[in-house]
């Protein structure tokens, strides 16, 4: 089956977020928690205005998704410039078949074309492996009332 990547769009959005929710359901939390948190992780029309969102699809069926912003730089590697990659999901169906890691290429990719140093990854720890495993490096917490626990980078 051919996986192909592009830019999604409104009409998308239920489909999309059908993955993310089928993903986040299968995260090792409490199910209260997981349905408390759910709505935070949805996508919503305003947000492929500001963000710029990946969907990988498989003959017309959304697979996975990922969505990224340029980074706050006081979150960087010191002197850096980056993107945000603000959320990488893939349905559990298709889990294991490369497509995050296709999506984790884009958004290096896009980072590279735009001139910019890496890429910035706040990674809920049961995606940790998977992110250690493609070569990011864990960046220390600098500033505990302000970073996120599990920050990670990768330089293009």
């Amino acid at each position: 089956m051919s996986t192909t990547l592009r830019t999604a769009r409104r009409a998308d959005l239920p489909d999309l977020n059908g993955v993310i929710e089928r993903a986040v359901m299968t995260w090792r939390l409490p199910e209260r928690v997981k349905r408390l948190s759910l709505p935070l992780y949805r996508y919503n029309e305003s947000d492929l205005g500001h963000l710029e969102v990946c969907i990988a699809e498989d003959e017309a069926r959304i697979a996975g998704v990922a969505a990224w912003e340029p980074a706050d730089p006081a979150d960087l590697p010191e002197g850096s410039s980056g993107l945000l990659l603000h959320g990488l999901y893939v349905d559990p169906v298709r889990k294991g078949e490369g497509r995050g890691t296709r999506l984790l290429e884009a958004c290096l990719g896009r980072a590279r074309d735009l001139g910019l140093d890496g890429v910035l990854v706040r990674v809920q720890s049961d995606a940790e492996a998977f992110f250690r495993a493609r070569g990011l490096e864990r960046l220390p917490v600098r500033d505990a009332t302000r970073d996120y626990a599990l920050r990670y980078w990768q330089r293009v």
